[in-house]
């Protein structure tokens, strides 16, 4: 815990799931985890899909400047249109009007490239894979409506390969080409699989693991979803600390 505590609120901003089972924990912890470094005078999660809602969260809170934090893997519709629609919401449902900052998304964060290359080589180690011969796989959602998935997904690729940890880095999506199936087919050699979503959602928490299933092939891994990996919170506190002292917010 710092000395003095900042003095304005968090807002963790994701895209959330309401089917039976999916909690939203890993929001939940990660709240949990940053209010423990004293990063905000309070600290709160809100979901375009579940409960609580960003409109809600906001409206809730008690400090005059709230700075949100995109839990979203790429700069799209969620980042670009409903978050700040919500953000509209919450003002208009709150007795007093706010100072909301929004910050840029997780995905588009230069810090996820050593954060995935550490968590993919880890992987790779722990299934005796030698990571100079693996092939790194980014699997994001990926949609013909919006190319920010895919663009996202293709710098990190880029970031990744100069970093020359890996034989090779390429991205696959799940609804536009290349799928997860066709990229792997390309591939001879050992492979991890990263998944570039942020919650236990439908696509991270069931579509992306059953895709490496699916592939039936002993040197394919899958070394889990952005969102879960331990880093996270670091990365999402080093850009609050960042914004809080040097005005690279984006104001709504």
């Amino acid at each position: 815990m710092t000395d003095s505590v900042p003095p304005f609120a968090l807002l963790l901003a994701a895209h959330g799931e309401r089917r039976d089972g999916a909690g939203n924990e890993g929001v939940a912890r990660l709240a949990v985890d940053l209010a423990g470094r004293g990063l905000a005078a309070e600290v709160g999660i809100g979901f375009i899909k579940g409960t609580p809602s960003i409109a809600e969260t906001l409206a809730g809170f008690a400090t005059g400047e709230v700075v949100v934090y995109p839990l979203f893997l790429s700069d799209g519709y969620f980042a670009r249109r409903r978050l700040p629609q919500l953000i509209e919401s919450g003002q208009e449902a709150s007795a007093a009007r706010r100072r909301v900052h929004v910050l840029p998304p997780l995905g588009v964060d230069p810090a996820l490239v050593d954060l995935v290359a550490d968590e993919a080589r880890r992987t790779a180690d722990s299934a005796h894979m030698a990571a100079a011969a693996v092939t790194l796989v980014l699997l994001a959602h990926g949609t013909p409506r919006d190319p920010a998935s895919r663009q996202a997904a293709e710098v990190m690729v880029q970031r990744l390969a100069a970093t020359r940890r890996f034989y090779d880095v390429c991205p696959a999506f799940l609804e536009e080409p290349p799928s997860l199936a066709q990229a792997l087919d390309r591939i001879s050699g050992p492979v991890v699989v990263v998944g570039l979503f942020a919650g236990e959602g439908l696509h991270g928490g069931d579509d992306a693991p059953q895709l490496v299933r699916e592939a039936v092939r002993a040197d394919v891994v899958f070394a889990g979803n952005v969102g879960t990996f331990t880093g996270i919170a670091d990365v999402i506190a080093a850009a609050v600390r960042r914004a809080s002292t040097d005005g690279d917010e984006r104001v709504k």
